[in-house]
């Protein structure tokens, strides 16, 4: 029988979960207009900002990192602003790797949710337009309301890729204990440590049964929300 988890772990895991909240929820209205722009515009440019959107998914993980430090860290255009203006620093701070998070998490979201706008018929939204719809209203009552499943799956896509985010923190903000030790990291800190190997087991049980259930609840709203059988899974 495995030993109750200690402060420190369930630290850990409340910060996860934390983190992968609230970078979901910030990344939720960014994501959605992004799906939005590469599902129905066409413009000069559209090809790039597609590829900078999924470009997290392709590079080191380490390399985002690197390129939120330059940017948001206290030197950088971005984080010096910050921290003059609002006194809002990221760097080192549980802010920052909700930051990390959703950063990792975007391009996973735009593409559920741009998957899920094209599957909208355009001609209902044309009919909407020839009746004297305003193309705020044809969205709000048309093209948003279909494309529900879509931000379903995106947000629990986004908050499974959230808790298992490991690499953009640990070189964004670091490994401190209490402030950005989110739940991969704690996995890593307890591999450093000779016999640990209960402490590590346990925590990646935990880990993995937050991202199958996320995965699972995903596939489960997405079937509700569409309308299908939701006792199949």
């Amino acid at each position: 029988m495995m030993a109750p988890l200690s402060a420190a772990e369930w630290d850990s895991i409340a910060l996860s979960l934390q983190v992968s909240l609230i970078a979901v929820g910030l990344t939720l209205p960014i994501a959605y207009a992004l799906a939005w722009l590469l599902a129905r515009r066409r413009f000069p440019g559209r090809m790039l900002l597609d590829a900078l959107v999924h470009l997290p998914l392709v590079v080191p993980p380490v390399v985002t990192g690197y390129i939120l430090l330059l940017l948001f860290g206290r030197t950088g255009p971005i984080g010096g602003w910050l921290e003059a203006t609002f006194g809002l620093t990221l760097m080192f701070r549980w802010t920052g790797a909700a930051l990390a998070a959703a950063v990792m998490a975007l391009p996973l979201m735009v593409r559920a949710m741009r998957l899920s706008i094209e599957a909208v018929d355009r001609k209902l939204v044309d009919a909407a337009r020839t009746l004297g719809a305003s193309r705020w209203h044809a969205f709000r009552t048309i093209t948003l309301p279909l494309s529900i499943p879509g931000i379903l799956a995106a947000l629990v896509l986004g908050f499974a890729r959230s808790i298992g985010e490991f690499g953009a923190t640990i070189t964004f903000v670091s490994n401190i204990p209490g402030e950005t030790r989110t739940l991969p990291l704690a996995i890593y800190s307890a591999l450093q440590v000779p016999g640990t190997d209960i402490a590590v087991a346990r925590l990646a049980v935990i880990a993995v049964l937050l991202s199958l259930a996320a995965l699972v609840l995903s596939e489960w709203l997405i079937r509700r929300s569409s309308g299908k059988d939701a006792h199949v899974v």
